[in-house]
């Protein structure tokens, strides 16, 4: 790799210039369609820039990379409500700029390893976010002036295709913390605000795995846990009840103990293979059942599917309305 030149530091810095002034460009000549101020871009490049390189840090050691989309929109929900565009907008500028410069680096990773010259890299990196950028918006555009009442569920025929679930997520994700705002939600105004306490928590975690571990120092597991992963990759769990995390940390914690006790012995071999083998159960079953059960619209009923367990969890949560059997809040 010596043999190939490298990249001059002022390619970086003239892309950098251009997109800023771009961006400020939009912001500040059509800010009724974007509805972000200008001072909001510097905001999101600020919060893109910090948490790039701890976020690539944790990328490259652990192949989990914590996304800043909630906290963005979390927090431009809170300085600017009530405008779902600046919220979105925000969010791309703070959350992808920085999921993008990760991905970037991580190319680069591979191109190191397969002796791409990196000026080759950075030109087809470049190439390729403007051409799929152009046909991006140019096949939406065109998607949504040709086909009649598209990602409007209660207007399109039974079968069609043109539901759009991505989108109406995004477009939910803009309504909640844009429109409606965190306010409404875990501020004053909202019923969640204790929430708000695990901000600091997490912001504290790291600090006493740290504290633990100039402690005890003999003790060679303490360094090992890494929160980030730990509360990261509940992210990447699917979204259903409570047992799902429950046998999570259960099965984690009772193998990886044995790993560390005995890290002489078989346990320490096979976690992967462990790790593995759920993950490729779980694709096996979900196959299994849905050709013997799902073509069928058959269902299966045991305690593993009746719901949260939990008597309260269909009550209320609205101030003032009374269920027999419910708090009122």
């Amino acid at each position: 790799m010596r043999r190939y030149k490298d990249i001059p530091s002022w390619w970086f810095y003239v892309l950098l210039g251009v997109t800023l002034v771009v961006s400020l460009m939009l912001c500040i000549f059509l800010n009724d369609q974007i509805q972000m101020p200008w001072w909001g871009l510097v905001f999101a490049s600020v919060i893109a820039f910090i948490f790039t390189l701890p976020i690539s840090i944790i990328t490259a050691t652990t192949n989990q990379t914590p996304g800043l989309n909630i906290i963005t929109e979390y927090v431009m929900g809170i300085i600017y409500p009530g405008r779902p565009i600046a919220n979105v907008c925000f969010k791309t500028y703070g959350y992808m700029s920085m999921a993008q410069a990760v991905s970037f680096l991580s190319d680069f990773k591979l191109g190191h390893y397969m002796k791409i010259p990196p000026r080759s890299m950075f030109i087809v990196q470049f190439l390729g976010t403007v051409i799929a950028g152009t046909v991006n918006i140019a096949v939406a555009w065109w998607l949504l002036t040709s086909i009649t009442n598209i990602c409007k569920d209660d207007l399109l025929p039974p079968d069609s295709p043109w539901t759009c679930p991505g989108d109406r997520v995004f477009f939910d994700a803009s309504v909640i913390w844009g429109l409606v705002g965190p306010k409404r939600i875990f501020g004053s105004l909202g019923n969640y605000s204790s929430m708000n306490w695990f901000f600091l928590g997490g912001a504290l975690g790291p600090i006493l795995v740290w504290l633990f571990h100039k402690a005890f120092p003999k003790q060679s597991w303490i360094p090992l846990i890494n929160l980030p992963v730990l509360l990261g990759a509940t992210g990447s769990m699917p979204p259903a009840t409570p047992l799902n995390y429950n046998a999570w940390i259960i099965l984690g914690t009772i193998f990886n103990f044995f790993v560390f006790r005995y890290r002489k012995r078989w346990w320490q071999r096979y976690n992967y293979i462990l790790s593995a083998g759920l993950d490729a159960g779980v694709a096996f079953m979900a196959v299994m059942l849905y050709f013997s059960l799902g073509v069928e619209n058959k269902e299966i009923d045991w305690w593993g599917t009746r719901g949260e367990h939990c008597k309260l969890a269909t009550c209320p949560t609205a101030k003032g309305i009374q269920v027999d059997g419910c708090p009122v809040y």
